[in-house]
């Protein structure tokens, strides 16, 4: 049986930088405020004059993460898009990230599993490769989130977080190591407790309808900070320690932890918890905010470009967010 390995990684961002005292001139909140709370800085907003769509950002980054793995868009047997702003309600942007791309037939899958769908999507993408299915596997995490934030007091808690971008990784069969293990994980019970509700299929047809549609509350994103970050912490520690079992293995084994960027003192207690120095995790909350889907790969790309990430470490990635759901995947590099 083949085991995936990720032979290429590729980001992209946007070209607008929106600081912390640029959201202060927006909302009631300091740049003091935002960083104590969150480690964030400055993020990336999307402009659509500039970037035009998701599909195209998501574009510039599959190049740089085929140029890297030394392969061509033919070489591409399938697509994973993770996401929950993709361009249009439906379809998911991995059919229109395969048109970009001039990729033919090939299939595409979209997931929708927030903060962990990146996570979720290599494990998919690694299920696929060692069953013989597909070869190469392009994965991707990008979002769009700056056009849906609400950008008034009344939305403060999340305005100051998030923000845009898209990772890619080229996932190919391999004889060596590569993909040890992936474990995923959800509880349902506090779906609500981190989510956006409209526009929603259960709601009476004449709620759904555009002439009705007066409160747009349920178009923004509800979160209840306290509840998600006391899941988190646990949650993180659980499913990094289940990989490292699975595979008679110690948090010291552990070479780069690159864990969703949700928020910075998340990262840091975790960090402590386990027992890592600070060259052991990685972090790039400070200048792109919580970019959901896209985070780890954009933060995993950054540290192999920076070459923090080197052949034969083990590298484990590890993230959670809503649904709630939760993963983690522990790679040999």
């Amino acid at each position: 049986m083949k085991n995936s390995k990720i032979v290429g990684l590729g980001h992209a961002v946007p070209q607008t930088v929106v600081t912390n005292n640029d959201i202060a001139k927006w909302i009631d909140t300091t740049d003091e405020w935002i960083t104590e709370r969150t480690g964030i800085k400055e993020r990336r907003f999307f402009d659509p004059e500039i970037e035009e769509s998701l599909a195209k950002m998501a574009k510039k980054a599959a190049d740089m993460a085929l140029e890297n793995a030394k392969m061509k868009n033919e070489d591409i047997d399938f697509i994973i898009f993770a996401s929950i702003t993709p361009d249009y309600f439906f379809p998911g942007s991995s059919v229109l990230l395969q048109r970009e791309m001039g990729m033919g037939t090939i299939g595409c899958l979209d997931i929708r599993n927030a903060c962990s769908g990146f996570v979720y999507s290599l494990s998919v993408a690694d299920q696929f490769i060692k069953t013989g299915m597909y070869k190469n596997i392009m994965v991707v995490g990008g979002e769009i989130q700056s056009t849906a934030i609400d950008m008034s007091d009344r939305g403060r808690s999340t305005a100051v977080i998030f923000g845009d971008g898209v990772g890619v990784a080229i996932m190919s069969a391999t004889d060596e190591q590569g993909v040890l293990s992936t474990h995923l994980h959800a509880e349902g019970t506090y779906a609500e407790e981190l989510y956006v509700k409209d526009p929603g299929s259960s709601r009476p047809r004449e709620e759904r309808q555009p002439e009705q549609i007066l409160d747009t509350s349920g178009y923004k994103v509800y979160m209840n900070g306290n509840m998600v970050f006391k899941h988190a912490v646990v949650r993180f520690q659980e499913v990094i320690n289940e990989a490292l079992e699975a595979n008679n293995l110690k948090p010291s084994d552990i070479d780069m932890l690159v864990p969703h960027q949700a928020n910075l003192r998340i990262s840091k207690f975790i960090q402590s918890k386990m027992g890592l120095s600070d060259d052991k995790v990685y972090n790039n909350i400070q200048k792109y905010g919580n970019t959901t889907a896209a985070s780890i790969p954009i933060a995993l790309s950054e540290a192999w470009h920076e070459g923090k990430v080197k052949d034969g470490d083990l590298v484990c990635l590890a993230a959670f967010g809503s649904g709630f759901t939760w993963g983690s995947a522990l790679i040999r590099w």
